[in-house]
């Protein structure tokens, strides 16, 4: 699944740098140090403020919300015909049972922001904490503005490791989609051919410099 990857590639917020931005792709979340067993496992999410790990051996295998001190400040699920009723709350907590996802991001973890994304009726669905419980955001197109990071998730139209669809992904405060490492490199090629164009029509013999 690319989706996650995508998201990762693009989040990259002018605010913070992104060693302090942890992203977790389908990782063990432990959220209760009461019950240590207890974990979900989101699709994505984004802890800001918790440096990554720069060396192999200190990578996270989990993420232990009671060690980190740090509860997720966004969490992203990708909605799927098993999970849309969890997903989206509509499940009650069964007798003995631990919290359902919906409860444990609400009020476990009480992460301000909860996205959720139909890819198969290609529907976003923004979910803002307020005070003990979320509230859905009406979006008046598929996107939404997050301004503690100045960046925006939104539903962008393309291809992406050669898979055309509708695809979640960053954009900047002017509204253009953050590049990916692929897209990055293309843009720095095309700008030197572009220089390169140029030193040719003022004679000069690009082999010479």
């Amino acid at each position: 699944d690319f989706q996650p990857q995508l998201l990762r590639e693009t989040c990259q917020s002018p605010i913070y740098p992104k060693e302090e931005m942890f992203i977790g792709t389908d990782l063990n979340l432990y959220y209760d140090g009461r019950h240590y067993s207890w974990y979900k496992r989101p699709d994505w999410f984004l802890v800001l403020g918790v440096a990554t790990a720069e060396k192999q051996e200190d990578m996270r295998w989990s993420y232990v919300v009671w060690q980190e001190v740090v509860a997720p400040f966004l969490i992203v699920e990708l909605l799927s015909p098993g999970t849309e009723a969890e997903d989206l709350g509509q499940t009650l907590r069964s007798a003995n049972k631990p919290p359902t996802k919906w409860q444990a991001y609400e009020q476990y973890l009480r992460s301000p922001y909860y996205v959720i994304f139909d890819r198969y009726e290609n529907k976003l669905r923004v979910f803002q904490l307020v005070g003990t419980r979320y509230q859905a955001v009406e979006l008046v197109e598929p996107k939404f503005w997050f301004p503690e990071l100045e960046l925006g998730v939104g539903v962008w139209s393309g291809k992406y490791q050669d898979t055309e669809g509708l695809w979640l992904r960053w954009y900047n405060q002017d509204g253009d989609w953050i590049p990916t490492f692929a897209e990055r490199a293309e843009q720095e090629k095309q700008r030197a051919d572009k220089l390169a164009e140029k030193l040719r029509a003022l004679g000069v013999n690009l082999d010479d410099i």
